[in-house]
């Protein structure tokens, strides 16, 4: 279940339109962001950097608006950290000729479209972000993340950060989340991410 630092049930409507939010999944060092794009993000036909196609299934929430994706890039595994993050949601173009509200990579300016499953539209990358599927509960404006979808990068994050994040979370970095995972605006959790 997704919760806030008090350690209540975040609720969908308390999550600001177009603003980044970050939480861990499936496993406690792995970041994801989490959006409500502000209107319905349909379902679409993606394939992996493998070729291998899936279904991502759209946005949920009253307005299908709400969606998450892992927050490590996939073309050099960058992340947002507490202390810096070269990735993150953009309201308005990071660059000319692209258009607004996507997710953007200071590393080598790779873009995706959280709106369109996290869709490449620009640079290096070779495939979509890994998606977070949430299931919403209506009754209690409630958002839980129950699986990941399309190209997870987990083995190669690991192995590439692994002192870093041995140093970060320690030991447990590689243990999976389990029951409740906190909700932080990025500015919260991260001192200084980059706007390149």
């Amino acid at each position: 279940m997704l919760v806030t630092d008090r350690g209540d049930p975040l609720r969908a409507a308390d999550l600001k339109e177009q603003a980044n939010y970050v939480f861990h999944y499936p496993y406690l060092a792995t970041p994801v962001f989490l959006l409500d794009l502000g209107k319905a993000a349909q379902p679409r036909a993606l394939s992996t950097a493998g070729h291998e196609p899936y279904n991502w299934p759209g946005g949920v929430g009253n307005k299908r608006s709400v969606v998450a994706f892992s927050a490590i890039c996939a073309h050099q595994l960058v992340f947002p950290t507490r202390e810096v993050s070269f990735i993150s949601f953009r309201k308005t173009r990071a660059q000319r000729g692209v258009q607004d509200a996507l997710i953007h990579c200071c590393a080598e300016h790779s873009q995706y479209d959280p709106a369109r499953g996290a869709e490449v539209l620009a640079g290096p990358a070779r495939q979509p972000l890994c998606a977070v599927l949430l299931s919403y509960d209506p009754r209690v404006d409630s958002l839980t993340a129950y699986a990941t979808l399309g190209g997870e990068l987990f083995d190669e994050f690991f192995k590439k950060y692994a002192a870093k994040l041995s140093l970060d979370v320690g030991s447990k970095a590689h243990d999976p989340v389990n029951g409740k995972t906190v909700v932080y605006p990025l500015e919260k959790f991260c001192r200084n991410p980059i706007q390149c």
